[in-house]
């Protein structure tokens, strides 16, 4: 009895967020594939280096065409409906265990967001692995190995662990704690201070403006995880050599060798697909949320 109505409450939740998370993925994702390939690249005289943004989409269309901009789509696709799960559902039940705490709503919505992106990162790390080392082949789309034939290879050579399928965790995990906990922290704090307003039209700009304004500052403060966690999981400078290996002896090589700003590479393509698509999420997460609970 009990599953037969649990069960097209999961479905529809379940594929609703696929749904929406597939579309925010392959409208926004040549964006992430610029954004891997500014933090990967190390040295400006590089012929191959991209010198601005539109530069890089020009580049990438010349030498590898259309679908390059395509390369590793597979993993997000695989990963959007476990990881939006875990991030939405282990917010509240963090959110939940924080109330038994005697905590101020501002530190508990940062907080549960900090639990939910440590817990979201071990889920879509290795996920992650094989994007990044997917995005930063910079052979045609028809050259480059599969996605599933990656994945084996780097089994096979590395193992699942820390070196292999798992490597870069600790730079996931401060990429998405921090994120998560600067997104959910703002967004519930601040629409809080404003005032509903009644005007359905105007609550859902206000929500969305929210949500935008949210998803661009976590996005600026998580950025050196993010540039680390690109420089370990993709390509080392000298094949063979391991250079970047833990998160925060990363972040500082990059600083010594690079200056302070190269731990802000790929920050416009970063801004430009996480300031929307992180309104987009809280918006379909609020409204289905809403419309759940009123008919279930």
């Amino acid at each position: 009895m009990i599953l037969s109505i649990l069960f097209p409450y999961v479905v529809y939740w379940t594929f609703l967020y696929h749904l929406s998370g597939l579309v925010e993925i392959c409208l926004m994702h040549p964006l992430d594939v610029v954004k891997t390939r500014f933090q990967i690249q190390r040295c400006a005289t590089d012929p191959n280096s991209y010198k601005s943004l539109v530069d890089s989409f020009q580049m990438i269309f010349q030498m590898e065409g259309l679908f390059g901009f395509y390369k590793g789509i597979l993993p997000p696709i695989l990963a959007e409906t476990p990881k939006r799960a875990v991030k939405f559902f282990t917010f509240e039940q963090y959110k939940k265990l924080l109330g038994y705490v005697s905590l101020s709503p501002a530190l508990t919505f940062a907080i549960a967001g900090l639990g939910s992106g440590l817990t979201e990162a071990v889920v879509v790390n290795p996920f992650e692995v094989v994007k990044v080392g997917l995005q930063a082949n910079r052979n045609t789309f028809a050259e480059q190995p599969s996605t599933m034939g990656y994945a084996r290879q780097i089994i096979k050579k590395e193992g699942w662990g820390l070196q292999g399928l798992n490597k870069g965790l600790t730079a996931t995990l401060g990429r998405h704690g921090v994120f998560n906990m600067v997104y959910f922290g703002f967004y519930y704090n601040v629409k809080n201070m404003i005032p509903v307003n009644k005007d359905p039209t105007l609550e859902f700009l206000r929500k969305f403006g929210i949500g935008l304004l949210s998803g661009t500052i976590a996005s600026v403060i998580n950025i050196p995880f993010d540039v680390a966690k690109s420089r370990i999981q993709g390509p080392q400078p000298v094949p063979g050599e391991i250079k970047y290996r833990t998160c925060f002896k990363t972040m500082a090589t990059v600083y010594q060798e690079e200056g302070i700003l190269a731990l802000y590479k790929g920050l416009l393509p970063k801004i430009m697909r996480l300031g929307p698509g992180g309104a987009v999420m809280l918006l379909v997460y609020e409204y289905t949320y809403s419309w759940l609970q009123e008919n279930w």
